[in-house]
């Protein structure tokens, strides 16, 4: 990981000292879990000196829908958080690739369970991020043991805060059983998602993902990635429920999503998936979806946002 640190971040609506963005150990979202958060990536072009945001406006328009299932009301439009976001990042110089962190809260500070009759906030800050998991091109997994959180306990289509309590369940049982990541069953036994990632398998030529009322994260990388299949590459994609035992005979298998990027599944628990190396179908993907979000595909240029424009880079 790099050594550059985290300088600046959003909060109470300006630009600060990271030092100074801090709240109280009484904030109602710190002790019930009510906030939603976003996770958007910079990827650096060193050729081109620029730093480009997959999909920001996409990426804001689910932060303030994710915010709106709890009753967050964010004060600011898309394009205002765009252009706060790409501010933010410039104050930071980042050259390298970053990970930038919305996150819309309930701000008051008192005790009671409730959504109703709370103060909101949004604040934002970003940091130099590589690789998620380190086998990227590899990944050993389980399955969890936990079952995804259902829809109507939880909203799963959001990114709400206290609803990964249930990915970090999931995701440090898996780790420190040795596996990279595990895959995520629902109440009635088929594949959602992994710990938080959405999943691909591949079998004869066509691409499976469980469809979005199998309560999965409705992923900007997911709808990326199936464009990128049918119109680049030529591969049906199919949405539907997948069973366990379907995974044991895939030819391949991946995982999606603005941390994880693209990362290969090859052995599930002691099981190899295909020929326990990263599949063609995979490995081509992988290859294409970093040249669209570097900026060196220009038909995929518009889902790119380039912070520093014309200004020279610091």
């Amino acid at each position: 990981m790099s050594e550059a640190t985290t300088r600046f971040a959003f909060f109470k609506g300006q630009i600060v000292p990271i030092e100074s963005a801090k709240v109280s150990v009484m904030t109602h979202a710190l002790n019930y879990g009510t906030g939603v958060f976003g996770g958007l990536r910079g990827y650096w072009n060193e050729e081109q000196e620029q730093l480009y945001v997959f999909r920001i406006r996409d990426h804001m328009k689910r932060f303030i829908q994710s915010a709106s299932l709890i009753r967050i009301e964010v004060k600011y439009s898309a394009d205002e958080l765009v252009n706060i976001i790409t501010e933010l990042l410039r104050a930071e110089g980042w050259r390298e690739n970053c990970y930038i962190r919305p996150l819309a809260y309930k701000a008051s500070e008192l005790i009671g369970v409730r959504l109703h009759n709370l103060d909101d906030d949004v604040t934002i800050f970003s940091l130099p991020f590589g690789r998620y998991i380190q086998n990227e091109e590899g990944a050993h997994v389980c399955f969890s043991a936990w079952r995804r959180v259902e829809d109507n306990a939880i909203p799963a289509r959001g990114k709400i805060v206290g609803a990964y309590a249930n990915s970090a369940l999931i995701k440090t049982d898996a780790a420190l059983s040795g596996y990279d990541e595990a895959i995520v069953l629902n109440e009635d036994g088929h594949i959602s998602e992994m710990s938080a990632a959405n999943f691909f398998m591949i079998r004869d030529g066509v691409a499976i993902t469980p469809p979005k009322q199998s309560n999965v994260l409705e992923g900007i990388v997911r709808r990326s990635l199936i464009q990128l299949l049918r119109d680049e590459m030529g591969v049906e994609v199919v949405e539907r429920d997948i069973d366990r035992t379907e995974l044991y005979i895939a030819d391949e298998a991946f995982m999606c999503g603005t941390g994880v990027q693209v990362a290969a599944i090859t052995k599930v628990e002691h099981r190899s998936i295909g020929t326990g190396s990263i599949g063609p179908i995979t490995d081509r993907l992988r290859n294409l979806f970093f040249d669209v979000v570097s900026g060196r595909v220009d038909k995929y240029r518009d889902w790119l946002t380039p912070v520093y424009q014309n200004e020279p880079v610091r």
